[in-house]
Protein backbone atom coordinates (compact mmCIF):
# COMPACT_ATOMS: atom_id res chain seq x y z
CA UNK A 1 0.00 0.00 0.00
CA UNK A 2 2.22 2.47 0.61
CA UNK A 3 4.85 3.36 -1.85
CA UNK A 4 8.30 6.05 -1.98
CA UNK A 5 8.62 5.30 2.27
CA UNK A 6 5.18 6.98 2.08
CA UNK A 7 2.60 5.83 5.10
CA UNK A 8 -1.02 5.06 4.33
CA UNK A 9 -2.17 8.49 5.70
CA UNK A 10 0.21 9.93 3.61
CA UNK A 11 -1.75 8.99 0.85
CA UNK A 12 -5.15 9.73 2.14
CA UNK A 13 -3.46 13.55 2.71
CA UNK A 14 -2.41 13.63 -0.93
CA UNK A 15 -5.62 12.24 -2.12
CA UNK A 16 -8.09 15.01 0.06
CA UNK A 17 -5.34 17.90 -0.47
CA UNK A 18 -6.43 19.97 -3.03
CA UNK A 19 -10.03 19.10 -3.37
CA UNK A 20 -11.48 22.23 -1.36
CA UNK A 21 -13.49 20.00 1.44
CA UNK A 22 -15.05 21.15 3.97
CA UNK A 23 -15.69 18.71 7.62
CA UNK A 24 -17.61 19.73 10.20
CA UNK A 25 -16.89 19.58 13.90
CA UNK A 26 -19.12 20.09 16.04
CA UNK A 27 -17.76 20.01 19.45
CA UNK A 28 -16.25 23.50 19.17
CA UNK A 29 -15.82 23.41 23.29
CA UNK A 30 -13.29 20.86 23.32
CA UNK A 31 -9.51 22.62 23.00
CA UNK A 32 -8.84 19.11 21.20
CA UNK A 33 -11.02 20.01 18.18
CA UNK A 34 -9.95 23.61 18.25
CA UNK A 35 -6.03 22.11 18.31
CA UNK A 36 -7.28 19.44 14.88
CA UNK A 37 -9.06 22.31 13.36
CA UNK A 38 -5.80 24.74 12.98
CA UNK A 39 -4.04 21.45 11.61
CA UNK A 40 -6.53 20.74 9.34
CA UNK A 41 -6.90 24.44 8.28
CA UNK A 42 -2.93 25.24 8.37
CA UNK A 43 -1.96 21.85 6.17
CA UNK A 44 -3.83 22.37 3.46
CA UNK A 45 -6.15 19.23 4.12
CA UNK A 46 -9.95 20.97 4.27
CA UNK A 47 -11.86 24.02 5.19
CA UNK A 48 -12.75 23.34 9.22
CA UNK A 49 -16.35 24.14 10.09
CA UNK A 50 -16.48 24.46 14.12
CA UNK A 51 -19.98 24.23 15.93
CA UNK A 52 -20.27 25.99 19.37
CA UNK A 53 -21.64 28.80 21.31
CA UNK A 54 -19.29 31.77 20.63
CA UNK A 55 -18.09 32.28 24.20
CA UNK A 56 -17.52 28.22 24.85
CA UNK A 57 -15.48 28.08 21.43
CA UNK A 58 -13.63 30.87 22.22
CA UNK A 59 -12.56 29.53 25.31
CA UNK A 60 -11.50 26.40 24.09
CA UNK A 61 -9.62 28.42 21.58
CA UNK A 62 -7.85 29.87 24.45
CA UNK A 63 -6.97 27.05 26.22
CA UNK A 64 -5.63 25.26 23.48
CA UNK A 65 -3.34 28.36 22.84
CA UNK A 66 -5.07 28.63 19.30
CA UNK A 67 -5.52 31.55 16.91
CA UNK A 68 -8.93 30.94 15.22
CA UNK A 69 -8.36 33.06 12.52
CA UNK A 70 -9.60 31.15 9.13
CA UNK A 71 -11.49 29.00 10.91
CA UNK A 72 -15.08 29.15 10.31
CA UNK A 73 -16.89 29.32 13.75
CA UNK A 74 -21.21 28.55 13.60
CA UNK A 75 -23.34 29.08 16.44
CA UNK A 76 -26.20 26.64 15.00
CA UNK A 77 -28.86 29.08 17.48
CA UNK A 78 -28.02 32.35 15.25
CA UNK A 79 -27.60 30.47 11.64
CA UNK A 80 -29.81 32.33 9.14
CA UNK A 81 -29.95 27.88 7.83
CA UNK A 82 -31.75 27.12 10.64
CA UNK A 83 -35.31 26.95 9.29
CA UNK A 84 -34.36 25.39 6.35
CA UNK A 85 -32.89 22.66 8.49
CA UNK A 86 -35.67 22.39 10.62
CA UNK A 87 -37.96 22.12 6.93
CA UNK A 88 -35.43 19.12 5.44
CA UNK A 89 -35.61 17.92 9.07
CA UNK A 90 -38.88 17.20 8.62
CA UNK A 91 -38.96 16.21 4.59
CA UNK A 92 -41.73 13.66 4.68
CA UNK A 93 -42.26 12.79 8.26
CA UNK A 94 -45.69 13.24 9.84
CA UNK A 95 -44.01 12.41 13.17
CA UNK A 96 -42.67 15.77 13.46
CA UNK A 97 -43.86 19.06 13.74
CA UNK A 98 -41.03 22.41 12.49
CA UNK A 99 -41.00 23.07 16.22
CA UNK A 100 -39.79 20.27 17.03
CA UNK A 101 -37.13 19.71 14.20
CA UNK A 102 -35.88 23.60 14.89
CA UNK A 103 -35.21 22.44 18.24
CA UNK A 104 -33.43 18.87 17.37
CA UNK A 105 -31.24 20.66 14.69
CA UNK A 106 -30.57 23.84 17.05
CA UNK A 107 -28.05 20.63 18.70
CA UNK A 108 -24.43 20.77 17.15
CA UNK A 109 -24.41 17.14 16.26
CA UNK A 110 -27.70 17.11 14.15
CA UNK A 111 -27.17 20.96 12.69
CA UNK A 112 -23.72 19.25 11.54
CA UNK A 113 -25.19 16.26 9.84
CA UNK A 114 -28.33 18.46 8.38
CA UNK A 115 -24.90 20.62 6.92
CA UNK A 116 -23.55 17.37 5.06
CA UNK A 117 -26.81 16.52 4.19
CA UNK A 118 -27.58 19.99 2.34
CA UNK A 119 -23.95 19.61 0.86
CA UNK A 120 -22.84 22.63 2.97
CA UNK A 121 -20.30 20.29 3.94
CA UNK A 122 -18.30 17.06 2.67
CA UNK A 123 -18.33 15.29 6.13
CA UNK A 124 -18.85 15.36 9.76
CA UNK A 125 -16.22 14.36 12.02
CA UNK A 126 -18.10 14.09 15.66
CA UNK A 127 -17.67 12.12 18.81
CA UNK A 128 -14.82 13.59 21.03
CA UNK A 129 -17.34 14.61 23.53
CA UNK A 130 -20.47 12.35 22.41
CA UNK A 131 -21.64 8.86 22.77
CA UNK A 132 -21.40 6.76 19.91
CA UNK A 133 -25.59 6.17 20.07
CA UNK A 134 -25.50 10.14 19.71
CA UNK A 135 -23.38 10.32 16.51
CA UNK A 136 -25.32 7.19 14.84
CA UNK A 137 -28.40 8.85 15.94
CA UNK A 138 -27.95 11.67 14.68
CA UNK A 139 -26.32 10.73 11.64
CA UNK A 140 -28.95 8.57 10.78
CA UNK A 141 -31.68 11.08 11.35
CA UNK A 142 -29.83 13.74 9.09
CA UNK A 143 -27.52 12.43 6.23
CA UNK A 144 -29.69 8.54 6.51
CA UNK A 145 -28.71 5.47 5.32
CA UNK A 146 -27.20 4.30 1.90
CA UNK A 147 -28.98 3.31 -0.51
CA UNK A 148 -29.84 -0.45 -0.22
CA UNK A 149 -28.39 -0.09 3.49
CA UNK A 150 -30.09 -0.32 6.64
CA UNK A 151 -27.54 -0.92 9.36
CA UNK A 152 -25.34 1.59 10.08
CA UNK A 153 -22.17 -0.40 11.01
CA UNK A 154 -18.12 0.07 11.73
CA UNK A 155 -14.87 -0.76 10.68
CA UNK A 156 -11.44 -0.78 11.43
CA UNK A 157 -8.67 0.10 8.61
CA UNK A 158 -5.94 -2.54 9.48
CA UNK A 159 -2.18 -1.81 8.68
CA UNK A 160 -0.05 -4.93 8.87
CA UNK A 161 3.75 -4.04 9.27
CA UNK A 162 4.81 -7.18 7.32
CA UNK A 163 1.96 -9.50 5.79
CA UNK A 164 3.21 -12.70 3.58
CA UNK A 165 6.51 -10.27 2.29
CA UNK A 166 4.42 -7.49 1.76
CA UNK A 167 4.84 -4.36 3.70
CA UNK A 168 2.22 -2.60 4.84
CA UNK A 169 -0.63 -4.37 4.05
CA UNK A 170 -4.07 -3.31 4.64
CA UNK A 171 -6.99 -4.61 5.78
CA UNK A 172 -10.87 -3.62 6.44
CA UNK A 173 -11.59 -5.00 9.58
CA UNK A 174 -15.79 -5.17 10.29
CA UNK A 175 -17.95 -5.16 12.47
CA UNK A 176 -15.27 -4.37 15.73
CA UNK A 177 -17.45 -1.93 17.07
CA UNK A 178 -21.26 -1.39 17.02
CA UNK A 179 -23.36 -4.93 16.23
CA UNK A 180 -23.31 -6.82 18.83
CA UNK A 181 -24.96 -10.18 17.09
CA UNK A 182 -26.23 -9.35 13.59
CA UNK A 183 -28.58 -11.06 11.89
CA UNK A 184 -28.24 -12.44 8.34
CA UNK A 185 -29.28 -9.38 6.56
CA UNK A 186 -27.27 -6.99 9.04
CA UNK A 187 -24.19 -8.89 8.36
CA UNK A 188 -25.20 -8.57 4.58
CA UNK A 189 -25.29 -4.77 5.05
CA UNK A 190 -22.16 -4.60 6.53
CA UNK A 191 -19.84 -6.69 3.89
CA UNK A 192 -21.86 -4.11 1.27
CA UNK A 193 -21.04 -1.08 3.52
CA UNK A 194 -17.14 -2.31 4.03
CA UNK A 195 -17.09 -3.25 0.29
CA UNK A 196 -17.91 0.02 -0.69
CA UNK A 197 -15.37 1.42 2.27
CA UNK A 198 -12.69 -0.54 0.71
CA UNK A 199 -13.18 0.63 -2.53
CA UNK A 200 -12.66 4.06 -1.83
CA UNK A 201 -9.55 3.42 0.80
CA UNK A 202 -7.78 0.78 -0.74
CA UNK A 203 -5.71 1.10 -3.81
CA UNK A 204 -7.04 -2.54 -4.93
CA UNK A 205 -10.87 -3.61 -5.70
CA UNK A 206 -12.50 -4.82 -2.43
CA UNK A 207 -12.53 -8.70 -2.18
CA UNK A 208 -14.79 -9.49 0.77
CA UNK A 209 -14.64 -12.35 2.83
CA UNK A 210 -17.68 -14.13 5.15
CA UNK A 211 -15.81 -15.42 8.05
CA UNK A 212 -16.97 -18.18 10.19
CA UNK A 213 -15.49 -21.58 11.88
CA UNK A 214 -16.33 -22.84 8.92
CA UNK A 215 -14.73 -23.25 5.22
CA UNK A 216 -17.46 -24.41 2.38
CA UNK A 217 -19.07 -26.50 5.04
CA UNK A 218 -16.34 -28.28 6.93
CA UNK A 219 -18.78 -27.95 9.83
CA UNK A 220 -22.05 -27.05 10.88
CA UNK A 221 -24.13 -24.55 13.03
CA UNK A 222 -26.36 -22.04 13.49
CA UNK A 223 -23.46 -19.15 13.03
CA UNK A 224 -22.23 -20.91 9.94
CA UNK A 225 -25.76 -21.05 8.55
CA UNK A 226 -26.33 -16.90 9.04
CA UNK A 227 -23.22 -16.37 7.17
CA UNK A 228 -24.03 -18.69 4.38
CA UNK A 229 -27.39 -16.67 4.25
CA UNK A 230 -25.83 -13.38 4.14
CA UNK A 231 -23.69 -14.38 1.26
CA UNK A 232 -26.88 -15.21 -0.39
CA UNK A 233 -28.50 -12.03 -0.17
CA UNK A 234 -24.93 -10.09 -0.52
CA UNK A 235 -25.31 -11.87 -4.25
CA UNK A 236 -28.32 -11.25 -5.14
CA UNK A 237 -28.04 -7.36 -4.27
CA UNK A 238 -24.70 -6.04 -5.02
CA UNK A 239 -24.04 -9.28 -8.13
CA UNK A 240 -20.41 -6.85 -9.27
CA UNK A 241 -19.08 -7.14 -5.33
CA UNK A 242 -16.78 -9.96 -5.06
CA UNK A 243 -17.31 -11.47 -2.18
CA UNK A 244 -17.36 -14.98 -0.90
CA UNK A 245 -17.59 -18.04 1.68
CA UNK A 246 -18.04 -19.06 4.28
CA UNK A 247 -14.28 -18.97 5.37
CA UNK A 248 -11.77 -19.64 8.22
CA UNK A 249 -9.47 -16.88 8.49
CA UNK A 250 -6.58 -18.86 6.97
CA UNK A 251 -8.31 -19.78 4.21
CA UNK A 252 -9.66 -16.13 3.53
CA UNK A 253 -6.20 -14.31 3.63
CA UNK A 254 -3.62 -17.14 2.75
CA UNK A 255 -3.30 -18.57 -0.85
CA UNK A 256 -1.68 -21.81 0.26
CA UNK A 257 -4.48 -22.81 2.78
CA UNK A 258 -7.49 -21.97 -0.03
CA UNK A 259 -5.50 -24.13 -2.57
CA UNK A 260 -6.26 -26.92 0.09
CA UNK A 261 -9.52 -26.01 1.46
CA UNK A 262 -11.48 -24.81 -1.24
CA UNK A 263 -11.57 -26.77 -4.26
CA UNK A 264 -13.97 -24.58 -6.40
CA UNK A 265 -13.11 -21.39 -8.23
CA UNK A 266 -13.20 -18.44 -5.89
CA UNK A 267 -12.10 -14.84 -6.94
CA UNK A 268 -11.41 -14.32 -2.85
CA UNK A 269 -10.13 -17.16 -1.45
CA UNK A 270 -6.72 -16.66 0.07
CA UNK A 271 -6.55 -13.03 -1.44
CA UNK A 272 -9.41 -11.17 0.47
CA UNK A 273 -9.02 -7.74 1.76
CA UNK A 274 -12.02 -7.29 3.36
CA UNK A 275 -12.59 -9.79 6.75
CA UNK A 276 -16.43 -9.51 7.53
CA UNK A 277 -16.78 -10.81 11.10
CA UNK A 278 -19.65 -12.83 12.12
CA UNK A 279 -20.38 -10.95 15.59
CA UNK A 280 -18.86 -8.17 17.46
CA UNK A 281 -17.07 -10.71 19.85
CA UNK A 282 -14.98 -12.40 16.93
CA UNK A 283 -14.51 -8.85 14.97
CA UNK A 284 -13.51 -7.26 18.80
CA UNK A 285 -11.38 -9.55 19.69
CA UNK A 286 -9.53 -10.56 16.43
CA UNK A 287 -8.66 -7.03 15.56
CA UNK A 288 -7.28 -6.22 19.11
CA UNK A 289 -4.79 -9.60 18.62
CA UNK A 290 -3.99 -8.22 14.93
CA UNK A 291 -2.98 -4.95 16.53
CA UNK A 292 -1.09 -6.19 19.29
CA UNK A 293 0.21 -9.44 18.35
CA UNK A 294 1.00 -8.68 15.00
CA UNK A 295 2.14 -4.83 15.55
CA UNK A 296 -0.61 -3.46 13.23
CA UNK A 297 -1.96 -0.23 13.06
CA UNK A 298 -5.43 -0.52 13.56
CA UNK A 299 -7.10 3.19 12.54
CA UNK A 300 -10.62 3.54 13.10
CA UNK A 301 -13.54 2.30 14.34
CA UNK A 302 -14.90 4.05 11.85
CA UNK A 303 -18.83 4.30 10.98
CA UNK A 304 -20.41 3.54 7.40
CA UNK A 305 -23.51 3.23 5.91
CA UNK A 306 -24.15 6.57 5.67
CA UNK A 307 -25.55 7.93 2.90
CA UNK A 308 -23.21 10.56 3.16
CA UNK A 309 -19.47 10.33 5.58
CA UNK A 310 -20.17 10.56 9.04
CA UNK A 311 -17.63 9.57 11.57
CA UNK A 312 -17.02 8.88 15.54
CA UNK A 313 -14.31 9.71 17.92
CA UNK A 314 -13.31 7.74 21.18
CA UNK A 315 -14.00 9.94 23.96
CA UNK A 316 -10.32 10.03 24.52
CA UNK A 317 -8.89 10.94 20.87
CA UNK A 318 -6.02 12.88 20.47
CA UNK A 319 -5.33 15.98 18.39
CA UNK A 320 -3.90 13.42 16.43
CA UNK A 321 -6.60 11.27 15.94
CA UNK A 322 -9.06 13.86 15.36
CA UNK A 323 -7.11 14.66 12.29
CA UNK A 324 -6.26 11.28 11.21
CA UNK A 325 -9.98 10.73 11.44
CA UNK A 326 -10.67 13.58 9.47
CA UNK A 327 -8.37 12.77 6.90
CA UNK A 328 -9.87 9.33 5.96
CA UNK A 329 -13.33 10.31 6.29
CA UNK A 330 -12.90 13.07 3.97
CA UNK A 331 -11.01 10.46 1.41
CA UNK A 332 -14.18 8.26 1.56
CA UNK A 333 -15.69 11.28 -0.48
CA UNK A 334 -15.87 10.69 -4.35
CA UNK A 335 -13.75 11.84 -6.62
CA UNK A 336 -16.66 13.62 -8.47
CA UNK A 337 -17.99 15.37 -5.55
Amino acid sequence: MTTNNKSIIDVFTEKVKGRNLSVVLPEGRDPRIIQAAREIKDNGLAEPIVLGKSEKVTAAAKEAGVDLTGITVLDPRDSDRLDDYAAMYVGDRDDISVGVARRMVTKAVFFGGMMVKAGHADVMVAGAASATATVIQSGTLTVGLAEGIDTVSSYFLMIIPDFQGEIDKPFIYADCAVNIDPTAQELADIAMASGQSAKCLLTEEPRVAMLSYSTRGSAAGPSAEKVLEALRLVKAKAPTLAIDGEFQADSAIIAGVAAKKVKDESTVAGKANVLIFPDLDAGNICYKLTQYMANAKAIGPFLQGFAKPIADLSRGASVSDIVTTSIITLALVPSDN
